[in-house]
């Protein structure tokens, strides 16, 4: 069920065109000094997405003031980019639910798909059950969730309350974690590569 959301290109054309709408509204409401805003987006090479990503992920979506002396880099909330991360949001969030219960065929399988270790499986695991439940993200959504989320089984915990496909479950995944994808939202310690 989740590799079809990981290999399907539309779904990634959907991620973009969310991006695209939070720069917008970001862009509109201009610098915390006042001034305008003008594009100062930066090169990305993101991993674990299909091979036709197309030329849009090769960016990620950013500002800078266009105000003598201010120069500010406002940087929207991304659906496609989990903060600095190498590999896609998506690919953190669904390779860590399908990773629960880890199994040497299963490890295999997404090291030959996605080219994802277990070193890095693992990192990721332990993100979810340290830095992000201390998050002021999860702090704030877990109590939405009755009965409670067992933590040691995030994300997939998570997932499986959300409604809907796969993939609405994966978009609400990812609007959960809006808020962590910029360096506003993140906490520093956040070391999930």
């Amino acid at each position: 069920m989740w590799h079809d959301v990981l290999s399907d290109s539309r779904f990634f054309v959907v991620l973009t065109q969310f991006d695209e709408e939070l720069a917008a509204h970001a862009r509109a409401a201009g610098c915390a000094c006042g001034g305008r805003l003008h594009s100062a987006r930066y090169p990305r090479k993101p991993r674990g997405g299909p091979a036709d990503l197309g030329p849009a992920y090769d960016w990620r979506l950013s500002f800078c003031c266009a105000r003598q002396g201010c120069r500010r880099r406002v940087t929207p909330p991304s659906m496609r980019y989990l903060g600095r991360r190498v590999y896609l949001g998506v690919v953190v969030v669904l390779v860590s639910a399908m990773a629960h219960g880890l199994s040497v065929r299963r490890v295999a399988t997404l090291h030959q798909h996605l080219g994802i270790g277990l070193r890095t499986l693992r990192r990721w695991r332990q993100w979810w059950r340290t830095v992000f439940t201390r998050s002021r993200v999860w702090r704030a959504a877990r109590g939405r969730f009755l009965p409670p989320v067992a933590e040691d089984a995030l994300p997939h915990a998570v997932l499986e309350r959300f409604g809907g496909s796969a993939t609405e479950r994966a978009l609400a995944a990812l609007r959960l974690l809006l808020a962590l994808t910029t360096r506003a939202g993140n906490a520093r310690r956040l070391a999930l590569r």
